[in-house]
């Protein structure tokens, strides 16, 4: 396996534990059309990651380049605008599992200072590697549990009927909210396109893999989970009286609850520990990729040579996200709902950069297939319609 189990690590995260859960919670199973839907839009730009990379030995930002100096400062002005908030939103979920498995009396904002130095310390003495052997087995420690607690949820006395109804509207404004935070990271924000172009080529050449292969294991296994995770918030908490809570230890409380109300009381370290190694392990693969396109941004922009560091842009993001978190943010709910609704209102900018990549290359058709193409501009179509629709509602 190359990086598609990076992107599958960054991509299972707040989407799935977070988003799917929630999900399920208020509407029951309607929202998996939503799941399948945003994984068929955005595969095309998904998969250019790696195929990009491969082809050119070059990363997405280089082929941003090849369009135009004004393509690499719009992605620049993008990943500035978006970085801290995903930062935040993975930070303060993580922080809310270590409450849970600690008991820690800790706020979840002190907790997510600490694990962000935490995070800059590995990273910065080069001990990625290690977490990265770490996550893929843990990887499959939560698959395997979530799949298995998925299949158990199936046993409890449920109206299915019921659950298949749902008062979800586009017409209705919270639910077009919900909408457009859920499908802003399911499986992921489509920033991950560029930086799984990036894993591709620092991936140790020795390690040879078949990119497309190794990325459609990630994909469809991120697309199964989500939803797994989705089900399991309907059969657990649909058309009941309990609230998710806003807060990131009360919401991590109630997640391992639903494993373990699933599994049963002696798989309760097993799912704590996996879920948070894999928050974790999102956590610090954001610190990882987001100052990596920075760094190569930088370069192409030309900018002052101290900052076309990764390193540099590690020490900006981290302490950016401490600021935000101290005095910005109210709840895990609301940082989630914030940085996944930028995340989806700059989607399509993004991805009509993908498009322009692929029409600019020769030999376009070894980057995308014909119904690919035709795909992906429909891809841009319907998250264009969905972005405008949300901020004229």
């Amino acid at each position: 396996m190359g990086p598609g189990l990076l992107y599958a690590g960054a991509a299972v995260g707040v989407s799935h534990l977070v988003q799917s859960t929630r999900a399920g919670a208020q509407y029951g199973y309607i929202l998996i059309v939503a799941i399948i839907l945003a994984h068929i839009l955005k595969y095309p730009f998904f998969v250019l990651g790696p195929r990009y990379a491969k082809q050119s030995n070059q990363s997405l930002v280089h082929g941003f380049a090849e369009i135009g100096n004004w393509a690499v400062w719009v992605l620049g002005i993008l990943t500035v605008t978006t970085m801290f908030t995903i930062q935040a939103a993975v930070t303060i979920v993580t922080a809310g599992l270590v409450q849970k498995m600690t008991g820690i009396t800790l706020n979840s904002v002190s907790v997510s200072v600490l694990i962000l130095i935490v995070c800059l310390c590995i990273l910065q003495i080069g001990k990625f590697k290690i977490l990265d052997h770490l996550m893929k087995l843990v990887m499959i420690v939560l698959s395997v549990s979530t799949i298995v607690a998925f299949f158990f949820s199936f046993q409890h006395d449920l109206d299915y009927s019921a659950l298949a109804q749902s008062t979800f509207s586009l017409g209705n404004k919270p639910d077009l909210s919900f909408l457009v935070t859920f499908v802003g990271w399911m499986p992921a924000p489509l920033d991950i396109a560029i930086w799984h172009s990036i894993w591709v080529l620092v991936k140790p050449k020795e390690q040879s893999f078949d990119s497309d292969f190794d990325f459609k294991i990630g994909f469809y296994g991120t697309a199964f989970l989500g939803i797994c995770f989705l089900v399991l918030g309907a059969h657990t908490l649909y058309l009941t009286d309990i609230t998710l809570e806003a807060s990131a230890g009360g919401f991590a409380s109630q997640l391992i609850d639903i494993f373990v109300s699933n599994l049963g009381g002696s798989f309760y370290w097993v799912i704590t520990i996996a879920a948070f190694t894999t928050m974790f392990s999102t956590t610090i693969t954001c610190l990882d990729a987001m100052p990596r396109v920075m760094e190569k941004v930088s370069i192409k922009m030309k900018l002052n040579q101290k900052i076309q560091s990764k390193s540099f842009w590690r020490y900006i993001l981290t302490f950016g996200t401490i600021i935000l978190l101290l005095f910005f943010v109210k709840d895990m709910k609301q940082m989630v709902s914030f940085a996944t609704t930028v995340s989806f209102l700059t989607a399509p900018v993004i991805a009509w950069l993908c498009l322009k990549v692929v029409s600019k290359e020769n030999n376009s058709t070894s980057l995308w297939s014909p119904l690919e193409y035709k795909l992906a501009i429909l891809g841009i179509l319907v998250l264009g319609v969905l972005s405008i629709t949300y901020i004229l509602f």
